[in-house]
């Protein structure tokens, strides 16, 4: 469909070198889309099994036609965030796209805590996990989304969690990170609506990524018989619909929450 050409578009996704990040910025760039790969490291995807690096994602782009190029950056402090969006924009000229995946709740960098909950958890874990999830999406926003607001033009695709919008026992912190998400692409939408800016979110359920197979618990049950809908995600689930937000046919689409699961 003519509507999801995204050639001539520039899109930053972050968390890209390796999982979800990576199918994202691949269903982009087969769209028309140069991309712009970003992780904390170039070699982040192999704590999760993963036999990709950042500059091995961004030659999968380049194979495919489009530019590209990979940028570290500690998501997790403003300063390099901010350093980051300027280099991004002075090496491609502008963003026209920006997918906030990076993000992840506390087992998939550290030791789970035990108990996992709202009580228990030590307080440093707390503000490792919001800095990780929420921060993160509002930093990246703030100076992107300034970007696209003097440029009047752009998409922006949050990346929340379905645990975002459900009760839970285990996650809490990283859950309340992931509803802020949502809420806050509801009030972004609203703040950038006069720019032509769209803001919108997808809220993903457990996805079958490398990181899924390093987190889950042992002897957890992966659903792969019945109905498509009652089998786990892939990551090509998720994608097609970043790139649905990421795409013309979103234009009238704002401030909005896609819950897959």
């Amino acid at each position: 469909m003519t509507d999801m050409n995204l050639t001539g578009k520039i899109a930053l996704v972050t968390g890209s070198s390796r999982g979800l990040g990576r199918y994202y910025a691949l269903y982009l760039a087969r769209a028309g889309a140069d991309v712009i790969i970003h992780d904390v490291s170039p070699t982040a995807a192999a704590q999760f099994g993963e036999a990709v690096s950042g500059e091995a994602v961004a030659d999968e782009i380049r194979a495919l036609g489009r530019r590209s190029a990979f940028l570290a950056a500690d998501l997790t402090n403003p300063v390099q965030i901010e350093t980051f969006v300027e280099q991004a924009i002075n090496q491609f000229g502008h963003i026209d796209i920006l997918v906030n995946n990076a993000g992840g709740d506390i087992g998939a960098s550290t030791p789970r805590p035990d108990p996992n909950n709202a009580i228990d958890i030590k307080v440093e874990d707390i503000q490792a996990v919001l800095n990780l999830n929420l921060l993160n999406v509002m930093c990246m926003c703030k100076y992107v989304g300034a970007h696209m607001r003097e440029r009047r033009s752009g998409k922006i695709v949050n990346v929340g969690s379905a645990a975002g919008h459900v009760a839970t026992t285990v996650g809490v912190i990283y859950a309340a990170a992931k509803a802020g998400i949502s809420h806050y692409t509801l009030c972004l939408g609203e703040q950038l609506r006069p720019y032509d800016v769209n803001v919108n979110c997808i809220a993903p359920a457990a996805t079958y990524t490398g990181r899924f197979r390093a987190t889950r618990v042992a002897g957890d049950q992966i659903k792969t018989e019945g109905s498509r809908l009652q089998q786990v995600a892939q990551p090509d689930d998720m994608a097609k619909i970043v790139l649905f937000l990421a795409s013309s046919q979103s234009d009238y689409l704002t401030g909005e929450t896609i819950v897959c699961h």
